[in-house]
């Protein structure tokens, strides 16, 4: 069964998240993969918390990171876990590397097997099917071999984190007409909130 929980920030939301995680248990083995965050700078202090949060509920945190890796790599290295958690960032250079690692059919399949993924800002736009509201957001400029926007595709729906912060107002009031443009099913999400996606069922969780 496929479980996707798509967060704004991570750590504002894990000790609820795990509720509904259907296979968990203490110990359970994560990738904690940071790729979307290796461009940014300062103290990339809500990336610590995020992965602290991950400890704190109980979870076995390996890191890892898709930049530069072949799809032979990544396989070496996710297929041993049971749950994926990837970070927030810069949205288009992870979406990059993915491309370049040419893994995201692989992702997307062990999602369907059962492997657990959780999104936390870039980390949940790029499971959607396109990442194009991070043209105001994040500098493309940090990601010059990507191919395109299209996202890996596991669920169809297109989540906006951070809403309501006054932080991102201003760029969501430019990015939101191409989504509705395009068609997508668009999910607002503030940091209190996350979508869990199950299957081809979704539902908004607040806490």
């Amino acid at each position: 069964m496929k479980n996707l929980f798509l967060t704004s920030s991570n750590y504002d939301v894990m000790h609820d998240v795990i509720k509904h995680i259907p296979t968990f248990k203490k110990g359970m083995k994560l990738a904690f993969i940071p790729t979307a965050a290796e461009v940014e700078s300062g103290s990339l202090s809500w990336l610590h918390a995020d992965r602290k949060a991950l400890v704190d509920v109980g979870f076995d945190v390996r890191d890892f990171s898709v930049t530069n890796k072949t799809v032979e790599e990544v396989k070496a290295a996710l297929d041993p876990v049971d749950a994926v958690l990837m970070s927030g960032g810069n949205t288009y250079f992870l979406l990059q590397e993915i491309q370049r690692s040419n893994c995201a059919e692989y992702l997307k399949q062990r999602v369907e097997d059962g492997m657990i993924y959780i999104g936390s800002s870039a980390g949940s736009l790029v499971a959607g099917p396109d990442v194009r509201i991070s043209w105001s957001l994040d500098d493309p400029a940090l990601s010059p071999e990507l191919k395109n926007e299209k996202g890996i595709g596991m669920t169809d729906v297109v989540v906006f984190p951070h809403w309501g912060s006054d932080h991102f107002k201003k760029e969501y009031e430019l990015t939101m007409k191409d989504c509705y443009t395009k068609g997508y099913k668009i999910v607002l999400l503030n940091d209190d909130q996350y979508l869990w996606v199950q299957d081809d069922w979704y539902k908004i969780m607040s806490i």
